[in-house]
């Protein structure tokens, strides 16, 4: 089980290059890494890479049976009622961009500009990140990114 949670969470650093540009390969590696987190009894986590799935399925919506599995795996995952806190694999793709840029000396607003989006959306973002892994600072949330080697 260690080495099969070591292997979700090197997948899950890949999980911000999985984009609609290339819908099919990026919903079927999403598809197969719910099934991982569900395997590893981690409904946050697959409902966090189905989430990401839906979001690409919305803008290319004819994958075919791809659609079909992200759905079934959905109903799957809302079926368990023994709802796991959330944790490092809940994190939304775009919180997985923004997790290597929070031990830099960047300020929020100059993360915001690296990532092209507004500062709001960078401090709604490590909100969330604090939340998911149970951290209250920025230097809490780097260690703990670091002890689980999201950050690199």
């Amino acid at each position: 089980m260690r080495e099969a949670r070591e292997h979700a969470r090197r997948a899950a650093r890949l999980r911000p290059l999985l984009t609609y540009a290339l819908p099919v390969v990026s919903v079927q590696a999403l598809v197969e890494l719910a099934r991982a987190y569900l395997a590893l009894v981690d409904p946050a986590g697959a409902r966090a890479v189905l989430e990401q799935a839906r979001g690409i399925l919305r803008q290319r919506p004819d994958l075919g049976t791809l659609a079909v599995a992200a759905r079934q795996l959905d109903e799957r995952v809302n079926q368990i009622t023994e709802a796991r806190p959330l944790g490092e694999s809940s994190l939304t793709a775009a919180e997985l961009r923004l997790v290597p840029l929070l031990p830099t000396h960047l300020s929020m607003r100059q993360i915001a500009e690296r990532l092209h989006v507004s500062p709001h959306t960078v401090r709604a973002q490590v909100k969330s990140i604090y939340r998911k892994l149970g951290v209250s600072s920025r230097a809490e949330a780097v260690a703990a990114t670091t002890d689980l080697r999201l950050g690199a």
